[in-house]
């Protein structure tokens, strides 16, 4: 290999830049969590329906998914740099939109406008490593730190919003975001380069409708079948997203620019990797929903309690991600990526275990062993997508990822939580009290928190009868959850062992 054949090792600008970059993204996903500790003084000062309710805190990830092909492909023509910066001060103004909105309908416009300037974060942000960190390792490294910075907003985001709402009013949760968007706007500048496509066309607005209508119908579907299962209106939505999406990708194909190049998904380090990142998220997004529930409803936890609990998983998963560039410096990315499968299996098999005696212990051990074994996968997976495509086109496979991970997400809470609640209702049904009004017993019989509710207003020794048997029966939802999980990676990790064995990093070559 000739000097000039050494890939350009990154400096101090190229790391403080990766801190800069790292914000807006912790910024993202503790935009996902915040709100929902927010809920109850919202809707006390609000005064929401509960169909506006349920738009309030799902209308910013509906628009986040849908518009992340868009924008990633947007940043690749207009520049990467200045797309994260118009996103960044579209984020900050909705944020304080949002705090003071003053009717159910402002805020729900507000948490929209959140989720498509929410949009040009991911995919600006990873985009921009593939093109500032050109030495393999360097990037595996970096891409490990953007990964960890999606963790850590997860992860403080209870706690953060907990925190706010005991000294503050339900707004201030939306202004935390404020200062930090400012402070990229200011440095962005200065430490970040600027990237384009030099041969890109006009956005294909034809394209970009379709993309949008494609993914908001299927998340639509999904999270419809996860709300209230089986029926027409989430079959109709997933049929309208695969009709649209089938007309999309016909469209791709006759195009000189398209917006997704189809014929990445014929190598196996892009397809592939985008699978195994999917069931890992899906694996990952279901645990976190239920174990949050668990925490609370379950062993009676307070949010901010709850949300100290789960902060291991958090600091587990931020290892992870920072060890995973390491390792793969000895050891080959598909058995890392193989190996992280099976510790997140052995996990799920350990949280079968939850009903024990020692419940707190199995679920906060086990939530960790599934952060370290997952934590790595997202980090290759990620890496494998995005140095897969061209750098010109390095927005658009970024957002592709990101999009793969959103469905992930959504698939995991509808498939999950279709089989959690069958299981839940199933041995409800015989354990409400037959003198309860009809509407009380069908709450008791859907959800965990639907029993606690009722139970708050019955007598003492019937309540205790009614919560003892609806927290056996979510636990016992929880074992079969965990068994199903288990087989999902399991079958992930035979995935990248067999159809990734032969692809090979750029760190390889």
């Amino acid at each position: 290999m000739s000097t000039s054949d050494v890939p350009q090792k990154a400096g101090t600008r190229e790391w403080i830049g990766l801190a800069v970059i790292a914000l807006p993204c912790l910024l993202y996903s503790m935009d996902l969590t915040v709100l929902n500790l927010a809920v109850p003084k919202l809707s006390e000062d609000l005064k929401p329906s509960a169909s506006q309710l349920l738009w309030i805190v799902d209308i910013y990830g509906f628009f986040v998914a849908g518009s992340l092909i868009i924008m990633g492909n947007l940043g690749d023509r207009i520049g990467r740099r200045k797309l994260l910066m118009i996103g960044a001060l579209a984020f900050g103004a909705a944020s304080v939109f949002a705090a003071f909105a003053a009717s159910a309908p402002m805020l729900i416009l507000a948490r929209a406008v959140l989720g498509i300037a929410g949009a040009t974060l991911a995919p600006s942000t990873l985009s921009l490593i593939r093109n500032m960190f050109h030495d393999p390792h360097e990037r595996t490294t970096a891409i490990g730190m953007w990964i960890a910075s999606f963790s850590i907003g997860g992860a403080i985001g209870p706690l953060v919003g907990g925190l706010l709402l005991e000294h503050f009013w339900w707004g201030s949760v939306f202004l935390v975001n404020v200062p930090i968007m400012l402070l990229l706007l200011a440095v962005a500048p200065a430490l970040l380069p600027e990237f384009r496509d030099p041969g890109a066309t006009r956005l294909d607005i034809a394209s970009a409708a379709l993309s949008l209508i494609a993914v908001l119908a299927l998340i639509y579907g999904l999270k419809q079948f996860a709300e209230y299962g089986m029926g027409w209106r989430p079959i109709l939505s997933a049929l309208l997203g695969i009709a649209v999406a089938t007309i999309f990708a016909r469209r791709q194909l006759h195009l000189a620019d398209p917006l997704i190049d189809l014929s990445l998904f014929r190598k196996p380090a892009f397809s592939i990797s985008l699978a195994v990142y999917m069931l890992g998220v899906l694996v990952a997004f279901g645990f976190f929903l239920f174990i949050s529930q668990y925490l609370q409803l379950v062993l009676g936890m307070r949010p901010l309690q709850a949300g100290l609990w789960m902060m291991p998983s958090g600091l587990a998963f931020v290892a992870g991600s920072m060890l995973a560039p390491r390792i793969v410096r000895k050891v080959r990315p598909v058995y890392v990526m193989a190996g992280g499968l099976a510790i997140a299996a052995l996990a799920c098999l350990l949280l079968t275990q939850i009903g024990s005696t020692h419940g707190l212990a199995v679920l906060v051990s086990g939530f960790v062993l599934l952060s370290l074994g997952l934590a790595p996968v997202f980090t290759l997976a990620t890496d494998f997508v995005v140095t897969s495509a061209p750098p010109e086109r390095a927005g658009a496979a970024a957002a592709i990822s990101e999009t793969s991970a959103e469905f992930g997400g959504a698939l995991g809470i509808a498939l999950l939580g279709s089989i959690m609640t069958a299981i839940y209702r199933t041995s409800m049904s015989s354990a409400v009290p037959a003198d309860l009004p009809s509407d009380a017993a069908e709450a008791a019989q859907s959800t965990l928190g639907g029993a606690v509710a009722v139970a708050a207003e019955l007598p003492a020794d019937v309540a205790s009868v009614l919560l003892t048997t609806a927290r056996e029966a979510f636990t016992a939802a929880l074992v079969t959850t965990s068994v199903v999980c288990t087989a999902i990676a399991l079958f992930a990790a035979l995935l990248a062992m067999f159809m990734l064995r032969r692809v090979q990093t750029a760190a390889q070559h």
